[in-house]
């Protein structure tokens, strides 16, 4: 579902897994040039990561970015902290996000839009064990029902 001028760079798979997310916004990044060269190559993980809102600003935590292996003494801590780049009405409808208890701020994707490093940022509710379980029987269950229309369309054939 890349956008025309969008190259996805890192994906957040877990991130649906593990919230139910509610709501997504796109968000630019202050960055080194040897840490856009580093995320270029797809050498960065947002995995781990989360955001969130400090004097009024949304800083990104725990994202590793490999340092440049041409960046020699450019190169910065790989899990420093990031400021996100976000309009004060998106981060004040953020803010109102978070106060509500047990919203959280989660790095969905990251990539390239127009040459520029953009973040999608989803604001998600932790699933609980159940829920997780429920989403995976629903997901099994849904492809065995593909499964068996694509034998019998087979079978028709």
């Amino acid at each position: 579902m890349a956008e025309k001028g969008q190259k996805s760079l890192a994906v957040n798979k877990k991130a649906r897994f593990d919230y139910l997310i509610e709501d997504t916004f796109e968000a630019g990044m202050v960055l080194v040039g040897t840490e856009v060269k580093s995320i270029r190559q797809g050498k960065i993980n947002i995995k781990e990561g989360y955001a969130r809102i400090e004097n009024s600003e949304i800083y990104l935590h725990n994202v590793h970015i490999s340092p440049y292996e041409q960046g020699n003494i450019f190169n910065k801590d790989p899990l420093r902290i990031r400021k996100l780049l976000l309009h004060k009405a998106e981060i004040r409808k953020l803010i109102g996000y978070v106060q509500q208890k047990g919203y959280t701020l989660v790095p969905m994707k990251v990539y390239l839009q127009n040459g520029l490093v953009k973040l999608q940022l989803g604001v998600g509710v932790g699933k609980k064990l159940h829920d997780k379980r429920q989403d995976m029987a629903k997901k099994d269950s849904q492809r065995r029902i593909q499964k068996e229309l694509g034998q019998r369309q087979k079978g028709m054939e």
